[in-house]
């Protein structure tokens, strides 16, 4: 099944140039815009300290989600879809495993970590760039849907595990947000 949706997504590729060109873009530049739009939330002026601690949630989700993906490569040695001759590949191959998808788990991550924050607009923005670059994944033929559900999981896991051990208001809090 995951075969089978996995190439029915990337069958696609290959028919408009402009929609390939497109998600080949937002593959590539799509998570650095989230860490951009994250940023940028420091400095707001609606409910400063909270949003602050969303950004640092985020980011910590981002770090702890992407090290737990290194850890499963050690162990899950899945090959690239396209080197199954499931997808049509239109990227450079890459030179990792497949199973779990660092942008998927990066950009859910940050989702996540806001999600739980209570932040419904922000995180549906984010919702909107994430959905994409996980499409994005599967357009271009370099991720199965199972992967980039993994990493979903994971970065979702990793915001979690950052939301139980990283409260608001905490002295943790109040020293990281005087120090940046």
């Amino acid at each position: 099944m995951d075969a089978s949706l996995t190439h029915w997504i990337n069958s696609a590729a290959g028919i408009s140039p402009l929609l390939d060109r497109t998600m080949i873009t937002i593959s590539q530049i799509g998570v650095p815009l989230m860490v951009i739009a994250v940023a940028l939330q420091w400095w707001s002026r609606t409910d400063r300290a909270h949003v602050r601690h969303a950004c640092l949630s985020a980011g910590l989700a981002f770090l702890v989600g992407l090290a737990v993906n290194q850890a499963i490569l050690l162990f899950v040695h899945r090959i690239r879809p396209y080197d199954a001759g499931v997808t049509h590949l239109l990227i450079t191959p890459s030179a990792d495993w497949s199973f779990p998808s660092d942008h998927a788990t990066a950009s859910m991550a940050i989702v996540a970590a806001f999600a739980m924050q209570a932040l419904p607009r922000r995180t549906l923005a984010l919702l909107v760039m994430a959905v994409l670059i996980c499409w994005s994944r599967l357009h271009v033929g370099i991720h199965y849907a199972g992967d980039v559900a993994g990493g979903a999981a994971t970065g979702v896991a990793a915001a979690l595990a950052v939301r139980l051990c990283y409260r608001e208001n905490s002295r943790l809090d109040a020293f990281a947000t005087r120090i940046l």
